[in-house]
């Protein structure tokens, strides 16, 4: 069995979604489909899931609701007719979201995700619906009914472990089986998403419980590139990635794949595929546990270079810090106690730097963070820096390869980048340099001329 997941570009119409139905049962082993809200048509186009979230705003500031439920009514219209199905499917869709729109508003949080998760739900529904009406045996598949039980955590969901049993049962079905990505259900029974792009996190999920032989992710590139092409002219392709190389650039800004989306396959072995809905033909990318990486792959010393924008970073300097037992445990501490969470903590004997994502900034509760720690922790200085970006270096080959510190650094200097800390991870596996956020970019060019230049 293959779990297959498609994004919003691979369901932004009706040709699109005519692809993914011939992708789907060109093999069948690829029973389980999970699909994404539709996405842009065209550059200035607008995805359903930020319609939805408009909508969400209107509903509660008392903003026009009609015209933005027209808009997304309109969108799932195009798709059908241009399916050729029955008008009652546009019905269906119309009173789902009408229905969503007049739920309670008490509690901003949980509206919001009851209107994003329309976009996946009802889009799984449309692709059954085609799927039978050109003769197959698929179904939809309520997230609910199956068994996909989240935290409750609107907008930022986790799976529970309970979850895994109950999807199994999917994997005795007969049927094309079409699951809405992106949300589940709380224990008490609440609409909850996974953060934004988590359908890659379903079809994770899915692929785990049921044991599959594979989990098919596709998007709108025929492979993984070493560096963002938006940022790199004709970046080298990699064939392959580790989940430890793929989870590290995930998380330094590679939109190929959601950064929690491999923890439930990593933990069974499953291999991704990356896949490309407009050329299916071609191998994509594929990422595995480290022992499957070949002897070519091995050879790569870098396989990535990644950058991300949008981080702070807390300074705190106390003589003698290094004899202090218990002193970086209760500095996380009063970050814990506030609902903060932490990226990176590069120290030296009298400093440690936090690096924080500047999502979690409030001043009020910056300060509230501050006064404990001249208080609590009798420090010598405290301070703030924003506009900050990490930049990753990744590979595996970097374990016993001698000088791509050197290199990196030589790399960014020629650049006139500054470089404000340096963190490598104890496995090896990446090294993180906090730069500005203006340098980002160039970072990630000048690291890839250097760890890439002449290579194809």
């Amino acid at each position: 069995m293959k779990v297959i997941k498609f994004g919003g570009s691979s369901l932004a119409d009706a040709t699109q979604i005519k692809k993914v139905c011939d992708i789907i049962l060109a093999d069948s082993e690829r029973r389980i489909v999970v699909v994404s809200a539709p996405g842009k048509r065209f550059p200035d186009d607008e995805k359903v899931t930020d319609l939805l979230i408009k909508t969400a705003e209107a509903a509660v500031t008392g903003g026009d609701v009609d015209a933005c439920v027209s808009k997304i009514v309109e969108r799932y219209s195009d798709i059908a007719d241009g399916l050729g199905l029955d008008r009652k499917i546009v019905e269906t869709v119309k009173n789902d979201i009408q229905k969503r729109v007049s739920s309670s508003k008490t509690n901003r949080s949980r509206f919001t995700d009851l209107l994003k998760a329309a976009g996946e739900d009802n889009t799984a529904k449309v692709v059954a619906e085609y799927l039978k009406q050109c003769g197959h045996n698929a179904e939809y598949i309520n997230p609910k009914a199956a068994g996909m039980i989240l935290s409750d955590e609107f907008g930022n969901a986790q799976v529970l472990p309970k979850s895994y049993n109950k999807l199994a049962a999917l994997a005795r079905k007969s049927s094309i089986m079409i699951f809405p990505g992106f949300f589940g259900y709380s224990e008490t029974g609440e609409v909850v998403t996974f953060s934004r792009g988590g359908s890659d996190v379903t079809g994770a999920i899915l692929a785990a419980a049921v044991n599959a032989d594979i989990y098919e992710n596709f998007t709108d590139v025929d492979s993984v590139f070493a560096a963002n092409p938006h940022v790199v002219d004709h970046p080298m392709p990699i064939p392959m990635f580790s989940y430890e190389e793929m989870r590290e650039l995930s998380y330094a800004g590679f939109n190929v794949l959601h950064e929690e989306a491999l923890a439930p396959v990593y933990h069974k072995g499953i291999t991704v595929n990356i896949k490309n809905t407009n050329n299916p033909e071609a191998p994509g990318t594929l990422i595995v546990p480290t022992n499957l990486l070949t002897l070519e792959h091995k050879q790569f010393k870098v396989v990535g270079i990644a950058a991300d924008v949008g981080f702070m970073t807390l300074h705190v300097e106390k003589y003698m810090m290094n004899r202090e037992i218990g002193f970086g445990r209760r500095l996380l501490q009063i970050l814990e106690d506030e609902g903060i969470s932490y990226e990176h903590t590069p120290s030296g004997i009298d400093s440690i730097s936090v690096i924080i994502r500047e999502k979690y900034y409030e001043e009020e509760k910056f300060n509230r963070i501050i006064k404990s720690i001249y208080q609590d922790l009798a420090v010598d200085n405290v301070s703030t820096e924003f506009n900050q970006a990490i930049v990753m270096v990744v590979g595996n080959g970097m374990t016993h390869s001698i000088g791509t510190l050197a290199t990196a650094t030589k790399a960014l200097a020629d650049a006139k980048i500054n470089i404000n800390m340096i963190n490598q991870g104890s496995s090896e596996v990446s090294i993180m340099f906090g730069i500005a956020a203006e340098d980002a970019k160039p970072s990630v060019k000048a690291l890839y001329n250097a760890f890439f230049s002449g290579k194809n």
